[in-house]
């Protein structure tokens, strides 16, 4: 399994977020810290805003800052919202389903069971847990420019 980009994005940001909670960033300064689109980063950033992972303020004065405490954000939630399906196999969904053997296959009950265990182990994971070592909050300050 691989996420997309725009999941990739979304935990990138919001660690940075998570780094410089103290102010409001904006897109130009996040996507010039981790050297990624612009334009992709404002969809990822509409993205968590309409779930509530980030506030986002426009304005002379704005910028996003995190929607929500760290230890509230979920992992497994922000991957749950950012990427499209978790189709692994052809025969998850039903509607594009031609594979012959899928009525007598066994293979969907194991891919199955490894998209939920996936999932769960995320589930147990927030964003604070991401930020909590401290010499590694203190490299990605320095690697990203934070006070």
């Amino acid at each position: 399994m691989r996420l997309t980009l725009h999941t990739d994005y979304a935990l990138r940001l919001l660690m940075y977020l998570g780094l410089h909670a103290d102010r409001r960033c904006t897109i130009e300064e996040i996507a010039e810290s981790y050297g990624i689109s612009r334009n992709h980063l404002m969809k990822v950033a509409l993205t968590l805003t309409q779930q509530g992972f980030v506030d986002s303020q426009r304005g002379r004065n704005g910028g996003l800052m995190l929607g929500q405490k760290p230890e509230a954000i979920r992992v497994g939630a922000v991957v749950r919202a950012t990427e499209d399906n978790f189709t692994l196999v052809e025969c998850f969904d039903r509607a594009t389903n031609t594979c012959l053997i899928a009525p007598n296959c066994r293979l969907k009950q194991p891919f199955g069971e490894a998209v939920e265990a996936f999932l769960a182990v995320l589930d147990r994971y927030t964003l604070a847990d991401m930020l909590g070592n401290p010499s590694m909050m203190r490299g990605l300050n320095r690697l990203l420019g934070a006070a």
